[in-house]
């Protein structure tokens, strides 16, 4: 899941979508204490889509705007002409 993509949706929808990765979370860690644990990378991904989500529920109830950043290429160009 892309940050964007989290940004598009409304505070409902990223409720609803905390709530249904966090259930499926709640089942890895149960696949993993058993031994049925087959995708091991699921896991990351999971706990990385949890925080992005988080982070966005935190600015919008800080009224933080974000913008886009500048592509890290670029920064490196203007870096290496200094």
């Amino acid at each position: 899941m892309k940050i964007a993509d989290v940004r598009a949706k409304s505070d409902d929808e990223l409720k609803a979508e905390l709530v249904k990765l966090a259930k499926e979370q709640y089942n890895l860690r149960f696949q993993k204490a058993s031994g049925q644990l087959e995708s091991t990378a699921r896991v990351r991904v999971l706990r990385r889509s949890i925080a992005k989500i988080q982070t966005v529920q935190g600015e919008r109830a800080r009224g933080v705007t974000v913008t886009a950043k500048a592509a890290p290429k670029a920064a490196a160009k203007k870096k290496a002409v200094k």
